[in-house]
C-alpha cells in the first residue's frame, strides 16, 4: 500500500530509525578521511554496494523496504587513497516518479495510486535495489523481479535496460553465482503463469547467455535465492504462495498477498549445472529462507549446504517495518546445515549452527563459490532481546572447522551492513572484511576494515564516509586488475 510517511520520527524510536527519515543523499566522486588505523598496503580494488535510497515520493511512503530506490555505493581503493561515490540508479520508472515528483508504480509491496481500474495493467516498477554484477566493461544493478540496468564502472552512470540475451518476459534474479574456475555464471527468473516457470540460465564470464532450461513450481512461490554446489544448482521452494486476484487487479500489493501456507512443506528441486536438467525433487517440513551462504559435493558424493533458516514468513513483516522506524515483529534466522543426497533430494542430516546467534546475510568468498569454504561471515544480533526491536548491529564469523564464531561487537548503537571478505592477492589465507556502518553516537557512516581471522580486536582502519548511508542489502568486490 501507499502510506503516508511519518514526518515526526521521536527521540523514543532506535537509533537506526534516522536510516530512514530522509531520501538517501548521492555524492561525486570524494576522497574519504582515515579516522584510526589504516588502510592495508595491497587491498587494492573496488566494493559496490546497492540497497534502498528512496522510500518516499511526494508526500507518500512506499510500503515495503523492498520497493525503494536503488542506489549504488562505489568504494574506489587505489594507491593514492581511497575515494568513494554515491549514485541512484536512474531507471525509466525512477525517472517519471521524480519529474512527477509522486509515486506512480505498484511495486512488491507498494498498490498503485488511483482507481482500481487505473491500476490494472500497470507495469511493476523495477527498482534496481538489490545486488550488483561487476562485469568487464559494465555494472549491472540487480533486481528481483526484471531485468538489470548496466551502469558506467567509473562514473556509475545509468546505460539503460540490459536484457542479457533474455526474452522479453524474462527476469534476472539478484542471487547469481560464479564459478570461480570457469567464470560461468549461473543465474534464475521466475515467470508467472497459472504456475510458476522457473527459468534457469548459464552465462559465460561476460554474461552471454550460454544455456537455459526451466522447470515448474506449482502455484507462485517467492524463491530468492539458489546454491552452486560441485556439479549441481540446488533451488529450496519455501511454502509462501501468492493470492492472484487481489494482487493481479491491483486490490493488495505483492507482499499483502503473500502467504505461509507450511502444509505444502519445503521442495527442494537438484538440477545438473552442466545441462540444467533436474535429477531430482522432493518435499519436507516447512522452513523459510531468504540467503544461502553457499555449497559443495562431499568425498562421499552428498551435496552439503548453509543457509540462515526462519521457522515461517515472519520476516517479511519486519521488511514493511524497518522503513518506518520501529519493528513489532519477531522474525529470527538460525544459521543451518544441510546434508543432501542429490539423486533423491533427500535430507540426510540438518542442523544449527549455533542457536544463540539471530543472524542474516550470510557470505564467503567468491574463490570457494561451491567448493568447501573455511569461513562464514554473517550480520547478527547482538542480543536476544534485539530481534524484535533492532536491526542488523554487528557481525560475526563462523569458522568451518572448529564450528566457533568470533564476533566482532561494535557496541550499541552500531548498525553494519553485510560483511564483504576480500582476500590479500599476495597471500590467500589473508582475509579482511568490509562493512559500511552506520555509528549513531557519532551520527555518520563509515567503512570498516578488519582482520577476517581476529574479527574481535579493532578494526584495522575506519574511514569516513561523506554521507549517511541507509542500510544496503548485497554488495560485489572487485579485486584490481592486474
Amino acid at each position: 500500500m501507499v502510506t503516508a510517511p511519518n514526518p515526526n520520527l521521536s527521540a523514543t524510536k532506535p537509533a537506526w530509525s534516522k536510516l530512514f527519515e530522509q531520501p538517501a543523499q548521492p555524492f561525486a566522486l570524494t576522497k574519504l578521511e582515515v579516522l584510526t588505523g589504516s588502510v592495508p598496503e595491497k587491498l587494492r580494488g573496488t566494493l559496490f554496494r546497492n540497497g534502498p535510497g528512496r522510500l518516499t515520493r511526494g508526500g507518500a511512503a512506499m510500503g515495503h523496504w523492498f520497493d525503494g530506490d536503488g542506489v549504488i555505493l562505489g568504494i574506489y581503493f587505489t594507491e593514492t587513497g581511497v575515494q568513494a561515490q554515491y549514485r541512484y540508479v536512474e531507471t525509466q520508472y525512477f525517472q517519471a516518479e521524480s519529474a512527477a515528483d509522486t509515486l506512480l508504480y505498484p511495486n512488491y509491496g507498494t498498490v498503485a495510486p488511483g482507481k482500481v481500474w487505473q491500476r490494472w495493467g500497470k507495469s511493476a516498477k523495477n527498482s534496481a535495489n538489490t545486488s550488483v554484477l561487476p562485469l568487464g566493461d559494465r555494472l549491472l544493478a540487480l533486481w528481483e523481479g526484471g531485468k538489470p540496468h548496466a551502469l558506467n564502472l567509473e562514473t556509475l552512470e545509468t546505460l539503460g535496460e540490459d536484457n542479457l540475451g533474455l526474452g522479453k518476459k524474462d527476469t534476472f534474479s539478484a542471487h547469481h553465482k560464479i564459478d570461480p574456475a570457469t567464470g560461468e555464471i549461473y543465474n534464475f527468473g521466475v515467470i508467472f503463469g497459472k504456475d510458476a516457470t522457473f527459468q534457469v540460465y548459464k552465462l559465460d564470464a561476460q554474461a552471454n547467455l550460454l544455456k537455459r532450461a526451466q522447470f515448474t513450481v506449482k502455484g507462485l512461490p517467492l524463491t530468492h535465492d539458489f546454491v552452486l554446489a560441485g556439479d549441481y544448482l540446488v533451488f529450496s521452494i519455501c511454502p509462501v504462495r501468492l493470492q492472484v486476484f487481489p494482487a493481479l487487479f491491483g486490490l493488495k500489493s505483492v507482499s499483502d498477498c503473500l502467504q505461509w501456507q507450511p502444509e505444502l512443506g519445503t521442495e527442494l528441486v537438484i538440477l545438473n549445472r552442466h545441462t540444467l536438467e533436474i535429477i531430482s525433487r522432493s518435499t519436507h517440513d516447512a522452513w523459510f529462507q531468504w540467503h544461502f551462504t553457499n555449497g559443495f559435493v562431499n568425498d562421499h558424493g552428498e551435496i552439503e549446504l548453509e543457509m540462515v533458516r526462519f521457522n515461517d514468513f515472519a520476516s517479511n513483516q519486519q521488511f514493511v517495518e524497518i522503513p518506518q522506524g520501529s519493528i513489532q515483529t519477531y522474525a529470527k534466522g538460525t544459521l543451518w546445515h544441510y546434508r543432501i543426497a542429490p539423486k533423491t533430494a533427500n535430507i540426510l542430516e540438518s542442523y544449527p549452527m549455533g542457536d544463540r546467534l539471530s543472524c542474516e546475510f550470510p557470505i564467503t568468498l567468491d574463490s570457494q563459490t561451491g567448493q568447501p569454504w573455511d569461513k562464514t561471515f554473517i550480520g547478527i544480533h547482538r542480543q536476544e532481546s534485539d530481534i524484535g526491536h533492532e536491526i542488523i548491529n554487528g557481525i560475526a564469523c563462523l569458522d568451518q572447522k572448529s564450528q566457533e564464531y568470533t564476533v566482532a561487537d561494535m557496541g550499541a548503537g552500531h548498525y553494519p551492513s553485510e560483511p564483504i571478505p576480500v582476500q590479500n592477492p599476495d597471500n590467500p589465507h589473508q582475509i579482511w572484511v568490509l562493512t559500511v556502518v552506520f555509528n549513531a553516537p557519532a551520527n555518520r557512516s563509515e567503512l570498516r576494515i578488519y582482520d577476517g581471522d581476529r574479527l574481535n580486536d579493532s578494526p584495522l582502519c575506519i574511514l569516513q564516509l561523506p554521507q549517511i548511508i541507509p542500510p544496503s542489502f548485497h554488495g560485489k568486490w572487485q579485486p584490481k586488475k592486474n
